[in-house]
């Protein structure tokens, strides 16, 4: 796992529709909220949707980056990662999935079913998604154009969806390069609790 990394330079080498259909029904494992399973994957492998896509998420993105959308700390932050708001591997790959959210759930008389934690159980999903994409050694990576209001418009998809992340997929370019980051050692990720360093703090502690 380790060794996963978000990609932004993909072949246009095709990848067998089964493969994510694979990762889709792994990612349709998470535990969700009452087990509403809050989740829209929209496949897309249709040329003209993809650049239809790549259009409207590059006209956003240019605001952000020329636009003063981003904030200077923000603009800074990224600039080590290489990024910009020219997004060709939209069309590049072979297969983009857009997660939604499903803020709520419609019954067949058209009234409201509530979901929980909908944001919590869709990030699970999209995290078991990305495992799944890596052990078959395909790539992506979690695209957000802000704001992604299109996305539902140009999808088609119901008011009760809103966008969550955009996954390009494919295989990384023979000359792909991504940055050289380096991960938080578990020392600086992980703090372990004990009853006696509860009661040091004067924490209150209940049988």
């Amino acid at each position: 796992m380790d060794q996963r990394r978000s990609v932004r330079d993909f072949a246009d080498r095709p990848v067998p529709r089964e493969l994510i259909e694979t990762a889709i029904r792994c990612a349709s494992t998470a535990p969700s909220g009452a087990h509403m399973q809050p989740w829209t994957f929209v496949l897309i492998g249709d040329p003209l949707v993809k650049h239809q896509i790549r259009v409207a998420a590059e006209a956003e993105e240019r605001q952000n980056y020329e636009g003063g959308r981003l904030p200077p700390h923000w603009r800074e932050d990224l600039a080590a990662l290489g990024t910009g708001w020219q997004k060709p591997f939209l069309e590049t790959v072979p297969w983009i999935v857009v997660v939604f959210e499903q803020r709520y759930g419609v019954r067949a008389d058209g009234t409201r079913r509530h979901h929980y934690y909908v944001k919590e159980s869709v990030g699970i999903a999209c995290g078991i998604f990305i495992d799944a994409l890596h052990r078959m050694g395909l790539a992506t990576l979690t695209h957000t154009p802000s704001p992604m209001g299109f996305l539902r418009t140009l999808l088609g998809r119901p008011r009760s969806e809103r966008p969550f992340i955009l996954f390009p997929i494919g295989y990384p370019a023979e000359n792909c390069q991504v940055p050289d980051l380096q991960r938080k050692e578990l020392h600086e990720i992980m703090v372990e609790v004990t009853a006696s360093d509860l009661a040091r703090q004067g924490a209150p502690l209940h049988d």
